[in-house]
């Protein structure tokens, strides 16, 4: 029997002969990464999974330390075994790669044996894992899906066993309850800071948030004082609410050490529930408060900003509850004026320079840039003086305006300094009012800069992207503005080709809109249009990628990557062979 022009080699069961598949008569050996050589016995009457893999490829680099973890989990048990087959093309990479790995491997100077591997199983995405059972058939083509999705679980892997785990699965869903979140095989509780453990069975009527945590991550370090004032604030009214902490921490003393400080219950670190409810919930974002209602049902997928806004008045956290908010916060900000948000009690000035008070009440009528950063931030001193270039041009020509430094620098020396390089106005270091405005802006990270219209409305959290793209030319960072500025670049680009092959690079170059970019024909800056290769992170200017010069030069991608790389496309998820 052929297939893509190899012969497989099958046993008198009807599956892959794994000593004909995976060793030949000028190697009897798989090896370890120790360089250990292994005989053909060691995967006699074991599931084997052959992992089709590279260094090179973002996506495998992601799976395979989730893969290591399901493999010593099943070491312990089971039968199993995996067998690493190679797609780098350089024997560093390999090694280094390898190294990270406790299973086999076809050696890398067998690169005939890799190839054909590939070709048996018509591998064309990267990574894949192929599953076979004792017997050498195939219980799976999808070992990465599966075990993504079901962990150890998943073994044996059986098509069987598979659909019982997803019919299981369904029933969870469809008849949800706080035991069926919550409870596992060998655990009925949970437990609090001081070692307690606590019957889930004992949360049942209330309403549960499940903050799912990870101790050493600092948006949840900074979320946690927020959510403890709400909760306490609600157990002394007497509220049925309870939290349940999913710890997300491999490092079991900085989980305990940041939950010696919290007053609620928790899961405990590494079982198994935490990673099933990561999957079950599909988290994407922390910090991450999931809403249990009272019947065990889920009544919201995520109210961290809720609480981290408004407290304990989001609760009970319904539907009803978020309009009523929704329309609290549309009045508010049709009441917005620059006064309302710039001044609080005795706080009704800016800093100028050399320390003079400026009063609020002056800028009234101005557009103002809220400007978000810190002196130890990188990204702030790099946008520093592209926003001081736009400051200037603009207020050559528009009186009307003004930035505002809001400082998030840890000390008055920082500050200071930091200060003296900007041509505007500042609150002080330390002002109350920073966090308040931090708090209404949303401000997850610096630098950010808002802008504040004539009225004393907000017309844009985005000012900072804005002014990356257009510079001076975003002035007055409106909607309507941008949409002007957009319609020139595309009439820029009419009759150009969507798409470009060039002799420079080995992939399709698509036309897209760059910020900014370094030409890796010409080596110049390049703003606003592209002739890109996303997997490579390589540009060429249109002029180059166009013109009759070709650009010139290889410049971009390394050399090792686009040997390795050669005839693969990558989408984030996996690479494909092209």
């Amino acid at each position: 029997m052929e297939s893509n022009g190899v012969t497989e080699v099958t046993n008198e069961n009807g599956g892959y002969d794994l000593t004909s598949i995976l060793f030949s008569a000028e190697r009897d050996y798989l090896v370890r990464n120790n360089g250990d050589q292994v005989k053909p016995d060691v995967l006699k009457g074991k599931i084997v999974g052959l992992y089709f893999s590279a260094s090179w490829c973002g996506p495998c680099q992601r799976f395979t330390p989730v893969l290591v973890e399901v493999y010593n989990e099943l070491q312990k048990h089971h039968n199993f075994e995996i067998v690493f087959v190679s797609g780098d093309g350089d024997k560093e990479a390999y090694d280094a790669y390898f190294s990270k790995m406790p299973w086999l491997a076809i050696p890398f100077s067998d690169s005939e044996a890799r190839e054909k591997l590939d070709a048996l199983f018509t591998v064309s995405g990267i990574p894949h894992l192929v599953i076979l059972d004792k017997d050498g058939k195939v219980l799976t083509n999808e070992g990465v899906e599966v075990i993504q999705e079901y962990e150890d679980e998943a073994y044996p892997f059986s098509p069987e066993h598979i659909g019982k785990l997803r019919e299981q699965e369904a029933a969870a869903k469809a008849n949800q309850s706080l035991k069926t979140l919550l409870v596992s095989k060998s655990r009925d509780y949970l437990i609090s800071a001081n070692g307690k453990e606590v019957p889930v069975a004992e949360l049942e009527g209330k309403t549960i948030g499940l903050y799912f945590l990870l101790a050493t991550y600092n948006g949840c370090l900074a979320f946690n004082p927020k959510l403890i004032e709400a909760y306490k604030s609600l157990r002394e009214e007497g509220e049925n609410f309870e939290i349940v902490m999913i710890p997300l921490d491999d490092d079991e003393p900085s989980f305990q050490e940041e939950f010696a400080s919290l007053p609620w219950y928790s899961l405990p670190v590494k079982d198994k529930c935490c990673s099933k409810l990561v999957r079950y919930f599909k988290l994407n974002s922390l910090p991450t408060v999931v809403v249990i209602g009272q019947d065990g049902k889920t009544l919201h997928p995520n109210v961290a900003e809720a609480i981290e806004e408004h407290g304990m008045k989001a609760y009970p956290f319904t539907p009803e509850k978020f309009a009523e908010l929704e329309e609290l916060e549309k009045a508010k900000r049709d009441a917005q004026t620059l006064q309302s948000i710039l001044v609080s009690e005795d706080c009704d000035f800016v800093l100028g320079k050399d320390g003079i008070k400026v009063p609020v009440s002056d800028l009234v009528g101005k557009n103002v840039l809220l400007y978000f950063s810190a002196h130890w931030c990188p990204p702030c001193r790099a946008f520093l003086p592209m926003l001081i270039q736009a400051y200037k041009e603009i207020k050559a020509k528009v009186e009307a305006f003004e930035v505002i430094f809001i400082s998030s620098d840890r000390d008055q020396a920082s500050f200071d300094e930091f200060f003296s390089k900007m041509p505007w106005l500042a609150l002080p270091f330390g002002d109350k009012r920073k966090q308040a405005l931090s708090s209404l802006f949303k401000v997850r990270g610096i630098p950010m800069v808002v802008a504040i219209g004539p009225t004393g409305k907000t017309v844009t959290t985005d000012a900072r992207e804005q002014i990356m793209s257009h510079g001076s030319g975003a002035y007055p960072f409106t909607v309507e503005r941008i949409k002007e500025i957009e319609a020139t670049y595309d009439k820029m680009a009419e009759g150009w080709p969507e798409k470009v092959e060039h002799e420079s690079h080995h992939h399709e170059l698509v036309l897209t809109k760059r910020q900014f970019f370094n030409c890796d024909g010409c080596s110049e800056e390049g703003r606003i249009w592209s002739y890109y290769c996303d997997e490579c992170d390589f540009d060429l200017h249109p002029k180059c990628a166009l013109g009759s010069e070709g650009g010139g030069g290889e410049g971009g991608a390394k050399e090792e990557d686009k040997a390795n790389a050669q005839g693969w496309i990558c989408d984030g998820d996996k690479c494909y062979k092209e």
